[in-house]
């Protein structure tokens, strides 16, 4: 009996690999809701051994996967069913393997593959009181990021048959976690004028707000979306571990790369289907909002996106998280993203100028192309003017990223600080009771925000943004009260 594991989401659980070799007519046979990969593990196995130097007996050989009433896909198992089938056979000690998380993928030569999702089942295991594991060794610094996990890397199965000692890996988590790159070639000091936008930006980024950029082709709305990642705070341990098991589940941890260190910005297309941005197939894959969980999710002209995959959406973007159900399982992928939307204000994009020859209707039914509904969960609306040519023209640089970093990265300091018993991180992620308890208005600012409310007809939601989009001014100023003019400043990013 072997102890294996497989994800579910970003969570890892236990399989229990059953090997049974008995007197009988000669066959191979696997039991427990096999997926067509793990079927096709008896041929990788059978091969693998005897291409190092081993048959396998001509008996009854069956494999029993438990839990039997859970679909098992993928080629994980190839290695704990070629440890159990060596083990029967004497060539592997059973003490050593008991009590033992093993994975891999076994390649015809012996050799062990990557496997994807390494972090989340290993550390699936831990919590079940799984203290050692044998794993590929292209996944060793992966594994390792669980504290107490005794990581045992192998590159070919010849390694552990006749019992052979095993070298254990270790990694400086700390020192792994602050080398990574956090450099970048894009800075805001190269966006020349939109003064108002750079200060919508960092009032969005320090508060971790939804934004929507409107205006005319070229006037720098990609540009500023592209640097929003370059003033958000760094991710905490916790968040830097959370986003690599998404994208080690995806198969995405790019090559010699242990741990996602840097925020997400994931910027797909507009032909983009529904299942590629909330995540599905078969089997269940994170979606794009998935992989900007604590990053950046740009949509650029978001009015040409399929209605149909905006509105998938609504529902994350409320719950910071996704449900995806399939006939084989339902899984939970975490969604915290940051929404960056730009569009053009009229199919041409001219509206306004002496250019736009676009009929009112043209306007209405390009801009009814995004629902009422998710505009009313965007938190701030910018404007980006045509930049002039005195803003062009300048030789001195303008405001760095480092240095609205400074603010940004103060302000989410107090966050942490107010919400450190709430398990909130950000002013936007506040619900309605926590936003009353927390988000403390003046005299005047109460009344202001009750003027507002009455006479443009707010609903509960946009009224609610408009007091977190407060709260994180009012921190950017190190503020305690959030006063009338942080109101004030709020309701000018309303549409």
């Amino acid at each position: 009996k072997i102890i294996s594991g497989a994800a579910e989401g970003i969570n890892g659980y236990l399989v229990s690999v059953e090997a049974d070799i008995s007197n009988g007519f000669p066959g191979f046979e696997i039991v427990g809701l096999p997926g067509s990969a793990v079927k096709e593990s008896k041929e990788r196995v059978r091969t693998a051994i005897k291409n190092s130097g081993y048959e396998l007996p001509p008996k009854r050989i069956t494999i029993n996967l438990a839990p039997a009433d859970t679909k098992k896909e993928g080629p994980a198992f190839d290695l704990p069913i070629a440890l159990g089938l060596l083990s029967n056979m004497g060539l592997v000690s059973k003490d050593f393997i008991k009590n033992c998380l093993v994975i891999g993928e076994l390649s015809l030569d012996g050799g062990v593959n990557h496997v994807n999702g390494i972090l989340s089942i290993v550390y699936g295991a831990y919590t079940k009181g799984i203290k050692k594991c044998i794993i590929p060794a292209s996944n060793a610094d992966e594994a390792a990021l669980v504290e107490g996990m005794e990581v045992y890397p192998i590159d070919n199965i010849k390694q552990i048959i006749g019992n052979a000692s095993l070298s254990k890996h270790t990694i400086d988590i700390k020192k792994v976690f602050n080398s990574g790159d956090n450099s970048n070639q894009l800075d805001f000091s190269d966006v020349k004028g939109q003064e108002f936008v750079k200060r919508a930006m960092e009032i969005a980024a320090a508060g971790y707000h939804n934004i929507l950029l409107t205006g005319h082709p070229g006037s720098g709305k990609t540009m500023l979306a592209r640097r929003l990642p370059t003033i958000l705070p760094d991710l905490t341990f916790d968040e830097s571990i959370e986003i690599t098991k998404i994208y080690s589940v995806a198969g995405l941890l790019e090559n010699g790369k242990s741990m996602i260190t840097k925020r997400p910005f994931r910027s797909p297309h507009h032909t983009v289907s529904a299942a590629a941005l909330t995540g599905g197939s078969r089997i269940p894959k994170p979606g794009e909002i998935s992989l900007s969980h604590y990053g950046v999710l740009f949509l650029d002209e978001l009015p040409e996106f399929n209605r149909n995959v905006l509105e998938s959406l609504r529902q994350p973007m409320e719950d910071g998280h996704i449900t995806i159900s399939r006939v084989n399982a339902t899984v939970v992928y975490p969604s915290k993203f940051m929404l960056v939307a730009a569009m053009n204000p009229c199919p041409c994009g001219y509206l306004g100028d002496s250019r736009c020859h676009c009929t009112t209707s043209e306007i209405a039914a390009y801009k009814k192309r995004i629902s009422g509904p998710l505009l009313d969960r965007i938190d701030i609306y910018a404007d980006t003017p045509d930049v002039a040519y005195s803003d062009l023209s300048k030789k001195s640089k303008a405001e760095s990223s480092s240095e609205i970093k400074k603010r940004v990265s103060a302000a989410r300091d107090i966050q942490l600080i107010r919400y450190k018993n709430e398990g909130v991180y950000f002013n936007s992620q506040l619900s309605s009771s926590q936003t009353d308890k927390y988000c403390i208005l003046d005299k005047e600012a109460s009344k202001l925000a009750e003027t507002a409310f009455n006479s443009l007809n707010l609903s509960a939601r946009s009224y609610h943004k408009i007091i977190k989009v407060s709260r994180t001014i009012a921190d950017l100023e190190r503020s305690d009260i959030i006063r009338v003019n942080h109101i004030a400043e709020a309701m000018q990013y309303r549409p």
